[in-house]
């Protein structure tokens, strides 16, 4: 029976090397000489620093910019909470990996309810979708591609 993987994958290479970019466009602005400014990552989470909460708002918009550039989704990325202290200004941003148990239920509720001859199943950080036909399986993907479920969707392992 054919059937396909639904995943939600960032590139962690083109995602550091969005940062990259973004690093040495703020080390190059004008507005952010001398103020300590930087962004700093750790496996998937970036870490803005500051003077103030203008500031990480326009590093957030660079960083945003960087990475839209490079091909990711930027509704991958969800942001922490902003922090002020003193004369310094935090806000982290994590990039979401994976489908989580409650953004798997509403996909499969979706794919129940789109009517498709099709049976989908969670599987730790994906959905399976296995049907009789390979039609069947590319409507499903083409009915998902226009929902919006709140995080990016790749559809990868397609078997015949």
């Amino acid at each position: 029976m054919p059937s396909f993987d639904i995943v939600s994958e960032v590139d962690l290479h083109e995602l550091t090397n969005a940062v990259d970019q973004a690093t040495r466009e703020i080390a190059s602005r004008f507005d952010f000489k001398g103020t300590g400014t930087q962004v700093e990552m750790k496996e998937r989470v970036m870490t803005i620093t500051a003077q103030t909460e203008f500031q990480v708002k326009q590093v957030m918009e660079i960083l945003r910019l960087k990475i839209a550039k490079r091909s990711i989704d930027v509704s991958c990325l969800e942001e922490g909470p902003l922090s002020i202290a003193l004369n310094e200004a935090r806000q982290t941003l994590t990039a979401k990996h994976g489908i989580d148990k409650e953004v798997g239920k509403k996909v499969v509720k979706f794919i129940k309810e789109s009517g498709q001859k099709v049976q989908a199943q969670i599987q730790d950080e994906q959905v399976r979708v296995t049907g009789k036909k390979r039609d069947d399986l590319q409507a499903v993907i083409a009915v998902l591609r226009g929902a919006s479920l709140g995080m990016p969707l790749q559809y990868t392992n397609f078997r015949d």
